[in-house]
């Protein structure tokens, strides 16, 4: 029976309660970067990143950094500094040695908790170096509703003000240039909107970018796909960029063989003398035709789809790519 005052419509809900970390994670090294390597899509959402770590304690001369990684949306490498307490000058010099010996774009700072200095300096970096040099700072907590296993709290505190960077960098550009690179940023947007408006879950990316393409992972750092404004008009492709030229040039010949019959529209471009190798579909088309930006879109989408189907009838990416799975170069 509901009471009259309405209390009886009052839904059950349970208490959110802080964890220690330290019950959660022992040790830094031996129990949290090895988490955080296992669960990178975790610290992936936080950053809006497609976040593939691959490898903990890198080194870097005779140092050794937490982890090491890329973002497959953009191709972008990031680097991570771990610390299961507060932030202190030792770990913010380490993390810009760090830096300086990986020459990555997202610098990440993880701590349990950010001194206010520290957080401006993160700040502080930011506004002073270029559109492609980010750093990031996240704190570290636990938590639980009742009885429940603890769940990871990441919280971002410090951030790259992108737009700052972006208005900075395009006032130097010509005038040309700049209006093109706006609207390349203010076309990707209305693609990634329009991804998730469709359910399409291709990338974690939220925020166009300034640029003439648009990449989006495939599970593996070494293939992505990617949607391109070109010379040629629109491109919906699929790129090979191993650092191994003879791993590339095998893996598109076996996607070739099995593509070809399947998607007669595709071309096949092995770039000779070039670091990667394409399997694209064009069609016209110009960023500066406004009016003919959701047209656009519904064809890369159309596209994207023919390509990733074909793939799947020939077996899944496994398999357009399976003579060299297994035997690429470390």
């Amino acid at each position: 029976m509901t009471s009259g005052d309405g209390s009886g419509d009052l839904p059950a809900l349970g208490r959110l309660d802080s964890v220690d970390i330290r019950e959660v994670w022992k040790h830094e090294a031996h129990s949290f970067t090895p988490w955080l390597l296992a669960n990178a899509d975790v610290l992936g959402k936080v950053l809006g990143m497609e976040l593939a770590l691959s490898a903990a304690e890198h080194p870097v001369g005779g140092f050794w950094l937490d982890l090491i990684g890329v973002d497959e949306s953009t191709g972008e490498k990031v680097i991570i500094e771990n610390q299961l307490e507060r932030t202190d000058h030792s770990h913010l010099g380490q993390l810009l040695t760090y830096a300086g010996g990986t020459d990555p774009v997202n610098i990440v700072w993880l701590a349990a908790g950010f001194r206010e200095e520290h957080r401006a300096a993160l700040d502080w970096l930011n506004t002073r170096t270029d559109e492609k040099t980010r750093f990031f700072g996240i704190e570290i907590a636990a938590v639980r509703i009742g009885e429940s296993v603890p769940a990871p709290l990441l919280r971002l505190v410090a951030q790259p003000n992108d737009w700052g960077k972006q208005v900075r960098s395009i006032a130097q550009a010509d005038a040309a240039t700049s209006s093109r690179n706006l609207a390349y940023q203010e076309f990707w947007g209305r693609f990634l909107e329009t991804l998730r408006t469709q359910n399409l879950h291709w990338t974690a990316s939220t925020k166009g970018r300034p640029e003439n393409w648009l990449s989006l992972p495939t599970g593996s750092s070494d293939i992505i796909y990617a949607c391109t404004f070109a010379k040629a008009g629109l491109g919906s492709e699929m790129f090979f960029q191993h650092r191994d030229p003879a791993v590339n040039d095998t893996r598109f010949a076996t996607a070739r063989t099995k593509l070809e019959p399947l998607c007669p529209g595709l071309s096949f471009e092995p770039l000779v003398g070039r670091k990667g190798c394409r399997i694209v579909e064009y069609r016209d088309g110009d960023i500066a035709d406004t009016d003919r930006w959701h047209e656009y879109i519904a064809w890369f989408i159309d596209a994207q789809l023919r390509l990733r189907r074909a793939i799947d009838q020939a077996g899944g990416m496994s398999a357009v790519i399976s003579t060299v799975v297994g035997s690429s170069p470390a």
